[in-house]
């Protein structure tokens, strides 16, 4: 029988009592049972966004919480700040783009977080920037950015709101939503929480609240709004993700007993140890501020990391990922975010290492894997 793996960033792996908590029974969505566990999940989505701003629930993909942001916080022809370093900075911009804003990009090298000089510089010549729109965790490129650093340029400024998207950022490493004065947080289920792909989560402050209000780009089932006024009936305004959310309050429950800072520890420990695995290797990591979530490794030269992507997927049956636009076939991404532990990782290394030799770059037998191993054994 053969043996499938995901490490890929998103989805991710599920755990099985997880599986098993949302293929019970589906219950009603407007009963009592329902609104209760609602309610639950609701609070405890403040603990993992450390605030104690309202946390809205949507049925879509992480980029729903992004397009959502947009037009919930925006009006016709107002400018905005865009911090484009990676395929999902684009995004950020592409989604103002399709809703007629005035945007003005800061561009980064792939591969390097943004200057928050760069980003001052910017907000001083232009004042009348309603957002600032960045990346925690640029997942493409595996880079963070100082988001704690921008909260504090943005915080000072009483008519601009900092937009972050921590789709791949949020329960994996620290991320002060209210101490860092971020306004609007956004998460998705398909990533650090563990759960299938489905549920987007926005945070949004008081003074995101006061553009909310304010906002006229057109929107009808993304509407901060009517969510509000339906979260004061324990209830929401359109049909949840039933399944999904009873599997959250599960996964929520257990963020609460583990405590963040272990959760914090263990996404540390599987990226140091895998990092640590790749540099034994001889191979170079790509991101020059690198995150806890996932592992960006450069192709060596004349190696295509899309054919060291299909090697694992084909013949070991792991799925990792490739680069995407101008990083395709440049880098390869090893995740460590899901319902994963640090033999997962050395079993990714191992792969690595026989699909590198397998397409002529001699990398000696279990030197990552070695490398990797005695980090985790001396670091338990």
């Amino acid at each position: 029988m053969d043996k499938y793996y995901l490490m890929a960033p998103g989805p991710v792996t599920v755990a099985p009592d997880i599986l098993a908590k949302m293929s019970e029974p589906i219950i009603h969505h407007r009963s009592p049972q329902f609104s209760a566990i609602l309610t639950k999940v609701r609070e405890d989505l403040k603990y993992l966004y450390q605030t104690k701003n309202d946390c809205l629930i949507l049925a879509s993909s992480g980029t729903g919480g992004m397009e959502a942001s947009v037009v919930n916080l925006l009006s016709p022809g107002d400018k905005v700040l865009v911090i484009r370093g990676g395929k999902f900075g684009e995004r950020w911009d592409e989604l103002c783009n399709t809703y007629g804003l005035k945007t003005v990009n800061i561009d980064v090298t792939w591969g390097k977080a943004v200057d928050p000089k760069e980003v001052k510089k910017a907000l001083d010549a232009d004042p009348d920037t309603k957002a600032v729109f960045v990346q925690a965790h640029e997942t493409s490129t595996g880079v963070k950015h100082p988001v704690e650093e921008l909260g504090a340029l943005v915080r000072e400024r009483p008519n601009t709101v900092l937009v972050v998207d921590a789709i791949s950022a949020l329960g994996v490493y620290e991320l002060k939503t209210d101490d860092w004065g971020l306004d609007v947080v956004i998460t998705g289920s398909q990533k650090s929480l563990s759960l299938p792909p489905g549920l987007a989560f926005v945070s949004i402050s008081d003074k995101a609240w006061g553009l909310v209000e304010k906002a006229r780009l057109p929107k009808y089932y993304f509407n901060f709004l009517k969510e509000k006024k339906a979260m004061g009936r324990e209830t929401t305004a359109f049909t949840p993700a039933v399944s999904l959310i009873i599997g959250l309050a599960e996964v929520l429950r257990s963020i609460r007993t583990t405590g963040l800072p272990s959760i914090f520890a263990h996404h540390r420990r599987l990226s140091e140890g895998t990092k640590t695995g790749v540099t034994a290797m001889g191979l170079e990591l790509f991101s020059m501020a690198p995150s806890e979530a996932i592992t960006v490794i450069k192709s060596p030269e004349g190696i295509d990391g899309q054919n060291i992507v299909k090697i694992l997927r084909e013949k070991y049956g792991i799925t990792i990922a490739g680069g995407q636009a101008q990083a395709k076939g440049r880098i390869f991404r090893i995740s460590h975010m899901g319902h994963l532990d640090e033999w997962d990782m050395i079993i990714a290394l191992a792969a690595v290492e026989r699909a590198l030799n397998q397409l002529g770059y001699p990398v000696e037998f279990g030197k990552g894997v070695a490398a990797a191993e005695k980090y985790f054994a001396q670091n338990g």
